[in-house]
Formats: C-alpha cells, sequence, structure tokens
C-alpha cells in the first residue's frame, strides 16, 4: 500500500514504515503529524485518485528530527573583470517516519 502526499506543496510517494525528508516544519522531535492533502492511494492494485485529494484519507506519521542537507556551492564569475563571488547554501529538512496510511 502507498500514497501520494502534498507536504509543503511538495508531492511525496509514501508507504508504511518509511523515513521521508519534507521541508522544514514546526515541531518537536517526537510529535506527530498528520497529512490530509492525499492525491492517490493505491491499496494492492486498487487505485484511487483524488479530484483534487481523497476524501476521508489521512497518513499520519512522526517527527524524527531536524536535519540540514548537503551543501551545495554557488559560484559567480566573469571572464577578465576579476569577478568572483562564492557562496554556498544548506537546506533544512525535517525527518519523518510514515506510521500509518488510512482510507
Amino acid at each position: 500500500m502507498y500514497a501520494i502526499v502534498d507536504i509543503s506543496g511538495k508531492q511525496f510517494k509514501v508507504t508504511q514504515d518509511q523515513f521521508v525528508y519534507a521541508p522544514l516544519m514546526a515541531g518537536e522531535e517526537g510529535a506527530s503529524v498528520e497529512f490530509d492533502k492525499v492525491l492517490l492511494i493505491d491499496n494492492n492494485g486498487t487505485v484511487e485518485v483524488g479530484a483534487p485529494t481523497v476524501s476521508g484519507a489521512k497518513v499520519s506519521g512522526k517527527i524524527i528530527g531536524h536535519v540540514k542537507g548537503d551543501k551545495v556551492i554557488v559560484f559567480k564569475k566573469k571572464r577578465r573583470k576579476g569577478y568572483k563571488k562564492k557562496n554556498g547554501h544548506r537546506q533544512n529538512f525535517t525527518k519523518v517516519l510514515i506510521e500509518t496510511i488510512s482510507k
């Protein structure tokens, strides 16, 4: 059984007992979260597609922790001008354990 869920504007394909790195959410470690924007549910070959969401479907999970992603280097240069800029960025994520998918 899997579901496609909209979490903070991004779509994730989730199954039970799976870890998902979602965009940063408010909440402490160990807090439970529910996602009600379920776009699709597949229950052993029976697919139900929402218009735009599946009514009555919920995905619940637990926040494991808040982590940072890999560093992305942004380097700008203009040749023969002496212009160089180097900048880095690390995106914040929330690690979520998907506990149940219910219809």
